[in-house]
């Protein structure tokens, strides 16, 4: 069978088992060990769990698990609401602070707990009743929450990044700074547009109380005394500190991630334990039990997926369309936006893991190829695989705000959230344009390298 039948055939029977409805997970380790039974020695059947705990046994992946324990602790207190509250009742006075609130509630949340869904449950179930109880559009208190969740899985410490790294073989170091300062420019965008949308629907209340007398609530002005901006603070500042004090030990060089991870789980743990009285077994069991899920969950869709990549590689069908991607002699900027169309078409379907896990051995050697930092992509790639959390038909943060918000139609909620699709767009091109956005700070600490866009 020659290479182009095998990749279109390969292509194929992976397509046919995703949309069978299986778990994503087995649909792939189902194509895999289909391969290896018709393509590979018959000794490879024998091989399978190797290759997949050899594929696994890499001590960055070790972080994964603690990062989600670290993020389920958090998410299952009243962190996020007391985060949101702080964030609220500080900007108030702004012309709309309290979309730009949730925005940096979001942001914070995310770098705490590293997990999109997790982002979008505790910020949206106090920041939607509120902004709607406010007068704001439900599109609109929907669709920034929903957006404000994606920075998940971009601020460190991100779960999509840590397998970037390993599948890239590049610094998770380097990579999550990276991501510090696009994230600060998403947020940046987000909080415009928040202040832009206040103004648009002030004015749409304006004109329907002039029309008809009836006063909507984003037309009363709220006001926050000092003494209730600091007491907001004590609840907060403990996390805060957790956040910065394990970014101080990962960059600073005084541990490993694995190592970070750990320390950030245990003090996650102590922290709500002290604050919220979270310490009874019966409390705790829902946040370990949560954690050994979504771990579990995680680890068999990475485990899967490297064993697809491994198929893959063995019949040459990742190194062959590598070399016919090359071959085509596309400029190095057309080759750049065909992948990054073919990472958004993906995130019609599938997840942000499995899309690194599976394009990986394809795209990453092309792109070295024409003299990209992939370090640089890794932070492109995971801002385009973030509006695939908030478009359609996949869009996990959309059907999570759903959830949270079941009153509000999903018409509403996906149109609230294109806007911020479009910044997110606008982001991945500011950074084409100024590379400098990525990689400046990486550089800065970590020392300058050669290849750059």
């Amino acid at each position: 069978m020659s290479m182009l039948s095998m990749g279109l055939l390969f292509g194929a029977v992976t397509l046919l088992f995703m949309f069978s409805g299986a778990p994503i997970a087995f649909a792939l380790g189902s194509v895999a060990v289909l391969f290896m039974a018709l393509f590979m020695p018959a000794s490879a059947l024998n091989t399978v769990t190797q290759n997949v705990y050899e594929e696994m046994a890499s001590i960055t992946l070790l972080s994964i698990p603690l990062f989600i324990l670290k993020g389920a602790a958090i998410g299952r207190s009243r962190a996020g609401q007391d985060l949101y509250a702080a964030m609220h009742v500080w900007m108030g006075r702004i012309p709309g602070g309290l979309g730009i609130a949730n925005v940096f509630a979001c942001a914070l949340f995310a770098a705490m707990a590293g997990s999109s869904p997790a982002t979008c449950s505790a910020i949206g179930s106090a920041g939607i009743p509120e902004m709607r109880k406010r007068g704001y559009s439900p599109g609109f208190a929907a669709g920034i929450i929903a957006a404000g969740g994606t920075l998940g899985i971009l601020l460190p410490p991100s779960i999509t990044m840590i397998l970037y790294a390993v599948a890239a073989e590049q610094s998770l170091g380097r990579l999550f700074l990276a991501g510090i300062v696009p994230g600060l420019l998403l947020v940046a965008l987000f909080a415009i547009y928040a202040v832009v949308r206040y103004r648009k629907e002030h004015r749409w209340a304006q004109a329907e109380f002039l029309r008809t007398g009836a006063a909507s609530a984003l037309l009363t002005d709220e006001t926050f005394s000092n003494r209730q901006k600091f007491e907001m603070l004590p609840r907060v500042i403990p996390f805060v500190l957790l956040l910065v004090g394990v970014m101080v030990a990962l960059y600073g060089g005084f541990a490993t991630p694995s190592e970070t991870a750990g320390l950030g789980a245990l003090l996650a743990l102590l922290l709500i334990a002290v604050i919220y009285g979270v310490w009874r077994p019966r409390d705790v069991a829902p946040i370990l039990k949560a954690t050994l899920r979504e771990s579990t969950m995680l680890m068999m869709i990475i485990g899967m997926s490297l064993l697809f990549s491994y198929v893959m590689s063995f019949l040459h069908i990742s190194q062959s369309t590598a070399e016919w991607v090359v071959g085509m002699h596309l400029s190095k900027w057309i080759l750049l936006a065909t992948i990054l169309v073919m990472v958004i078409l993906l995130g019609f379907f599938l997840p942000p893991v499995s899309i690194i896990l599976m394009t990986a051995p394809i795209i990453l050697p092309p792109l070295k190829a024409a003299g990209f930092d992939l370090i640089w992509f890794g932070v492109l790639m995971t801002i385009v695989m973030e509006t695939g959390l908030i478009h359609p038909p996949v869009g996990l943060n959309i059907f999570v705000i759903k959830n949270i918000a079941p009153d509000i139609p999903l018409s509403d909620i996906i149109w609230g959230v294109l806007p911020f699709v479009a910044l997110m767009l606008l982001a991945v091109v500011m950074i084409c344009v100024v590379p400098g956005i990525a990689t400046a700070l990486p550089d800065a600490v970590m020392g300058a390298v050669a290849a750059k866009p």
